[in-house]
């Protein structure tokens, strides 16, 4: 592709999503992407790798770019954003801009007057302005403030940097079938260059972006792509090759593969969800992986008379509930542009709804984790503490203490010590944002 038909293929991206907004249609940003390269199969995987990038960072720094709009254009069309990121971001300049648009067919229309003058008004700009307010500067819609200040105070803008930059690519070891020291030289070997992840001790790092399906290694099941933060989830359900675990939201079923293999293959574990779609992606990577403690259940609902029947029976259940997905912005920028203030109060009272169906799972002295990819405290610590204020059957068991084992059991007078919950995010831990709570149930 010429760099006109690439930027061109980027506006029509854009105008899609767009559209999907105005329209209340919740598309993923990276299925909408999916769609538009299979419905165009001529585009490289060169070409499609530059059309992505440039695509996901306007949808991060989609504030940015719009202020600069309002300053200088007034039009918020898709075809203008592109125009400003590509200035912005100093990938052309307005002579060249011109020119690109006269390279193929396949590129977009000519700048008009009005076009040519806004590109040459944003030459030499830096992309923040010191009249910007922090809601863009820092790139998120200016109803979450009050939440994200709760949640991060002084560090706000470490923080929210941190979101606008492009997420790693993190490999969890099948430990079924190899170890962390065996796999890195292998996929070394393989070409790809990768290191050990400073958080999770069976996960892999790759330091630029590679192919890495196409490796031997992932076909034969030795590792999954998952963000180091989620394997350090799956981690905290502590699970024994004696147990019997449910995974209440298991989605696609990474966190039941790491519980599977935490359980060395033994054990029995329930993955149950409402959703048959994601719940059938379990059955290939099951097999994939060597795993067969594994039974799978699609739930009518977090109330499905189902439920009932496996009361006060499991040594663990993790819900990893359904939730704002903010802790995944550097993955999927889309989301934090496509929810309320209405989603976040709709998906709040599930939490609790399935938090109070799981609980009567957990047999006495079993867990529950509690789990998001959330980083607002409306979803983690405020859903627990409302809980446990009407379930005195439970405690929050140090989720330190399960990580490190080395950690003292009594903390004393030393509260600093103490984090009851386990909670990272990318700017302090360079994962994605992720909380958990581990309660126990009392007799």
């Amino acid at each position: 592709m010429t760099p006109g038909a690439r930027t061109q293929a980027s506006i029509e991206l854009l105008e899609q999503i767009f559209t999907a907004w105005q329209s209340e249609k919740r598309f993923p940003a990276d299925k909408l992407l999916e769609q538009y390269f299979k419905a165009n199969r001529y585009i490289g995987s060169k070409d499609r790798g530059a059309v992505a990038e440039l695509f996901y960072w306007i949808l991060r720094h989609k504030a940015l770019v719009e202020w600069w709009l309002e300053k200088y254009s007034q039009e918020l069309s898709a075809r203008m954003f592109v125009l400003a990121s590509l200035i912005l971001r100093h990938d052309y300049n307005p002579q060249t801009i011109t020119s690109i648009t006269k390279d193929s067919q396949y590129s977009p229309d000519a700048l008009n007057e009005t076009e040519q003058k806004f590109t040459h008004s944003l030459v030499r700009m830096d992309l923040t302005h010191p009249d910007m307010p922090a809601h863009v500067r820092l790139n998120y819609p200016q109803w979450l403030d009050a939440h994200l200040q709760e949640s991060f105070g002084d560090n706000l803008d470490a923080a929210m940097l941190s979101m606008s930059e492009q997420a790693p690519t993190d490999l969890r070891v099948n430990t079924l079938k190899t170890n962390r020291e065996k796999l890195l030289g292998q996929l070394q070997k393989e070409g790809f260059d990768c290191s050990t992840t400073p958080l999770s001790p069976i996960g892999i790092r790759l330091t630029r972006r590679a192919p890495i399906f196409t490796s031997k290694y992932f076909k034969e099941g030795h590792f999954e792509v998952q963000d180091e933060g989620s394997q350090a989830i799956a981690l905290l359900v502590d699970a024994k090759p004696s147990h019997r675990v449910i995974d209440f939201c298991a989605g696609a079923g990474g966190k039941t593969l790491g519980i599977a293999a935490s359980m060395e293959n033994k054990g029995r574990i329930l993955a149950w969800d409402t959703s048959k779609k994601r719940l059938d992606q379990i059955n290939l990577r099951l097999r994939r992986a060597g795993v067969h403690n594994v039974q799978t259940h699609v739930l009518e609902s977090e109330h499905d008379a189902f439920i009932k029947r496996h009361k006060a029976t499991a040594d663990r259940v993790l819900i990893d509930v359904p939730c704002s997905g903010s802790g995944t912005w550097r993955r999927n920028p889309d989301l934090k542009w496509r929810f309320t203030q209405k989603d976040l109060d709709e998906v709040r009272a599930i939490q609790q709804e399935i938090l109070l169906s799981a609980a009567r799972l957990v047999k006495i002295s079993g867990r529950l984790i509690y789990a998001t990819c959330s980083i607002f405290k409306d979803e983690n610590e405020k859903q627990i503490e409302t809980f446990l204020n009407t379930n005195n059957n439970f405690k929050v068991v140090c989720a330190k203490k399960i990580w490190d084992k080395e950690s003292p059991a009594d903390y004393g007078d030393d509260k600093e010590s103490y984090t009851p919950y386990f909670c990272v995010n990318p700017h302090k831990d360079g994962v994605d944002g992720f909380f958990a709570a581990i309660l126990e149930r009392l007799p």
